[in-house]
């Protein structure tokens, strides 16, 4: 066990070193100097009192992804309210357990939140996932006259649920709610080849190079959050011109 807790130890302070931009030199300390590394790592670059008790549940993750859901399940039995029940779906959604997480945010859905945002949201989400693409629509539609659902994550799957239906009017009208500047990379690249396929390749072709211009003044972190994206539309760019 102790064996393990270092491995996901480590595992963490890597995580946190690449998101963060840190200097690469810390993960030779880290990966050689295994606990003594990571145990300056965590004073050095995280350690608060605030966080200290989000690092051990983040690390207790790692090492066992379904002791989370236990414990979640355990506080619904206890109390079935709205936010427990969500808080449980939200997990097995995260675990990519798509069936049991439907089941309860349906159930939530039922209980008289028709037409709340965030289940239907997740509805969206989930249903997607679960290629009932229908059915993601009808939760859209549920939802799609709220200000936070313009221009939203939601918004653009539905117009992938369209696309995946045949109706690329709609799907088209859904997906370009998401082209804005400095946001939705990988988004706005899926639009730029739904727009190919569509034959509208100029188009595709301004959004690529928006992209392309945008990551040269991207911060650390998210040029390597988004490495693979701008490669790909650096790839597709190419292949236009």
């Amino acid at each position: 066990m102790t064996y393990y807790l270092i491995i996901a130890f480590q595992i963490y302070c890597i995580y946190h070193m690449y998101k963060n931009g840190n200097s690469f030199y810390w993960a030779i300390l880290i990966f050689f100097v295994p606990v003594i590394g990571c145990i300056i790592y965590l004073f050095t670059q995280i350690y608060n009192k605030r966080d200290a008790e989000k690092i051990t549940s983040e690390i207790t993750d790692i090492i066992n992804p379904t002791k989370k859901i236990k414990d979640l399940e355990k506080k619904l039995e206890f109390s079935e309210s709205y936010q427990n029940r969500v808080n449980l779906a939200d997990a097995y959604l995260a675990n990519k357990d798509y069936n049991n997480a439907l089941t309860h945010y349906l159930k939530t859905f039922k209980e008289g939140y028709e037409n709340d945002l965030y289940v239907n949201s997740k509805l969206v989400e989930t249903y997607f996932l679960l290629e009932d693409y229908s059915r993601v629509i009808f939760h859209a539609e549920n939802i799609k006259d709220k200000l936070e659902y313009k221009k939203s994550k939601t918004q653009f799957i539905c117009g992938l649920a369209h696309e995946k239906l045949g109706d690329f009017e709609a799907a088209e009208q859904n997906l370009r709610e998401i082209d804005i500047r400095y946001s939705f990379y990988n988004e706005r690249l899926i639009f730029a080849e739904f727009l190919i396929h569509r034959d509208k390749k100029e188009e595709a072709k301004s959004i690529l190079e928006d992209i392309k211009k945008e990551s040269q003044n991207m911060t650390k972190t998210n040029q390597k959050l988004y490495r693979s994206t701008v490669s790909q539309v650096e790839k597709l760019l190419s292949e236009l011109n």
